[in-house]
């Protein structure tokens, strides 16, 4: 495998992730619905649209193709709905915290990749690494309220 496919195999990874957040953040929204905390996880979950966007651009820019769906991941937004409709709002919010966890771990992996062009480790370390460590700060306040 060539350096740019491993790059692009590195990047698809963190988009699966982005797209099973922003999956699973819809559906934890239609189980809580307009109770507090609505807002934050709209704005969340538009953020990690966001961060789908941009990683699919640098997918784009290196000549590869960009993943078109959350692949297994997606089981993962369907767990958090079930968990959040067997135990209500408390464990979906932390299921989500689980997820912005591994996230943000699969985040620091790539940063470690040698493999990743610059560009890209600047926008994780600029922009979605810090992006995806407020969403816990985020859930942690939802929690304790």
């Amino acid at each position: 495998m060539n350096k740019t496919m491993d790059t692009c195999e590195s990047l698809n990874s963190l988009l699966r992730g982005e797209l099973s957040a922003t999956e699973t953040y819809q559906q934890a929204m239609t189980k809580i619905g307009e109770e507090p905390g609505a807002t934050e996880l709209r704005q969340i979950r538009d953020e990690h649209r966001a961060a789908a966007n941009a990683i699919r651009q640098h997918i784009h820019e290196l000549g590869g193709q960009p993943q078109q769906d959350s692949g297994m991941w997606g089981g993962w937004a369907k767990a958090v709905e079930g968990t959040a409709k067997l135990f209500g709002n408390t464990a979906a919010l932390k299921a989500l915290k689980q997820g912005e966890e591994h996230g943000i771990n699969a985040y620091e992996r790539v940063l470690q990749d040698e493999s990743v062009p610059s560009v890209c480790k600047t926008a994780i370390r600029g922009t979605l690494l810090p992006q995806a460590r407020s969403h816990l700060d985020v859930l942690n306040r939802l929690m304790s309220a």
